[in-house]
């Protein structure tokens, strides 16, 4: 499991009343003592803030204004991206949208009757929700959480658009079919609502054009990543998104249909490629591809997985002392921020949580500063889940666990007895008696396994 759970005993607080000689078997009063519960978690150091930069459009590096392992500051132009690619997709959007305000100002009616306009009115609506959804479906699938949210907002104001103009249709067509409007009109109407998909379209990419002049989003370490290897499960190519809304229009007013084939104006995940290189001048980068990756580490917390069985026990304010793999002989103070109230599976087939905790300055054994960690290092957090100094307390080991029951066994005139009991904060070396026990009472602290019920002792 995950979380082991284990603890120190400080001490016991029990007088000896005896010993087993060979038997192995020893008794002992029952007394106060403290008892400390640890919950041991894997954990891993993260920093303040880290955010991957993808390549909005394949193209190739036009100016690399930062250098790996560089600090930058929030707002700093890092990478320009030349895209023909990207360029091409915006012209071709905004002589889709041209054509469409063309053909929706000069489409004929061709005889048309009110109740063909009241259809073509319905299918241009159908259509209107089907290049809607799917336009947000495939934006859905953006890695990149900037650019998703820039375009899914833009999807939803195109969509509030088209339901303002498609109020408008309804309406020119009740006044045509009155006698009050022309055709000309009701086809201005379509149009005009229209329009507002293929106006959404250059505004998507408009903003991949914009973003090919990449700027830090946060202040942070620069490292650098190949550009190659974009795509995939978790890159979206925004082409795929302007074609949902291009490809799907089909009305009276004949707007413009399909976008085009051209490529490029991607976001995506940050998988690479799996090559070592990093981006250079003139270097070539795919949609989608990581181009670097920027970190704050100016505040580290710490990431632990805690055990289904462990995670009621841990809450926020809970201390924590932590060990490094990198510095074995440090210790760094924490304490829990948050229990994400969402389990995951692990890879042993269970369910862990993940405790998010501050992480203080550490000593090293001689009492020295330790160093400071880097995000990403692995580490063991020991979590004091409880903490009592004046318990009932006996040894782990007087403790058998039978059943769903902890019983002891409880020495009166010599011969032991089965006796049930409740158990508090249970460690490694000693748990806590919540009842069943009194103070002063005898019980078998040694050797618990080899007594039988009514054993003389």
């Amino acid at each position: 499991m995950a979380g082991v759970l284990v603890s120190s005993l400080l001490a016991v607080g029990l007088s000896g009343c005896g010993g087993g000689g060979d038997s192995g078997i020893t008794k002992a009063a029952v007394g106060y003592g403290p008892v400390a519960e640890i919950v041991e978690a894997p954990a891993t150091v993260t920093p303040k803030a880290q955010i991957t930069v993808d390549a909005a459009a394949a193209g190739s590096v036009a100016q690399l204004m930062v250098g790996d392992g560089q600090h930058v500051d929030a707002g700093q132009a890092l990478v320009r991206i030349d895209s023909p690619e990207a360029k091409a997709q915006l012209d071709a959007a905004k002589a889709a949208d041209a054509q469409a305000a063309s053909q929706g100002k000069n489409g004929s009616a061709g005889g048309s009757s009110v109740v063909d306009f009241t259809r073509s009115q319905s299918l241009a609506d159908t259509n209107a929700k089907k290049a809607f959804d799917a336009a947000q479906a495939t934006a859905d699938q953006i890695a990149d959480p900037t650019v998703k949210a820039s375009i899914l907002s833009q999807i939803s104001s195109a969509r509030n658009d088209y339901a303002t103009a498609s109020a408008d249709v309804r309406n020119t067509i009740g006044n045509f079919n009155k006698g009050f409007a022309s055709v000309s009109d009701v086809l201005g109407s379509l149009g005009d609502a229209q329009r507002t998909q293929t106006q959404a379209a250059v505004a998507i990419a408009q903003k991949t054009v914009d973003s090919l002049t990449v700027k830090a989003a946060i202040s942070g370490t620069v490292s650098l990543r190949s550009g190659i290897g974009g795509g995939g499960a978790s890159g979206v190519d925004v082409s795929s998104v302007l074609s949902q809304l291009g490809g799907n229009l089909g009305s009276l007013a004949g707007a413009a249909g399909s976008l085009g084939a051209a490529s490029g104006g991607g976001s995506g995940g940050s998988s690479g490629s799996g090559n070592d290189t990093v981006i250079s001048q003139g270097s070539p980068v795919d949609s989608g591809a990581p181009l670097l990756v920027l970190t704050d580490s100016s505040a580290l917390t710490l990431t632990a997985q805690v055990d289904e069985t462990s995670i009621l026990k841990v809450a926020p304010g809970v201390t924590a002392d932590v060990q490094l793999d990198a510095v074995p002989d440090a210790r760094y103070p924490a304490t829990v921020l948050s229990v994400d109230s969402q389990g995951q599976s692990s890879s042993r087939g269970g369910v862990t949580y993940r405790v998010r905790l501050s992480l203080q300055g550490g000593t090293l054994g001689d009492g020295s500063p330790a160093p400071t960690p880097r995000a990403g290092m692995s580490a063991v957090a020991d979590l004091k889940v409880a903490d009592k100094q004046h318990v009932l307390a006996v040894p782990a080991a007087a403790v058998v666990h039978d059943g769903d029951q902890d019983i002891v066994w409880l020495v009166t005139a010599n011969v032991a007895h089965r006796h049930v009991v409740r158990l508090g904060a249970q460690g490694d070396a000693s748990v806590e008696i919540a009842s069943g026990l009194n103070e002063g009472d005898v019980i078998v602290t040694a050797g618990a396994d080899k007594v039988h019920d009514g054993q003389k002792l």
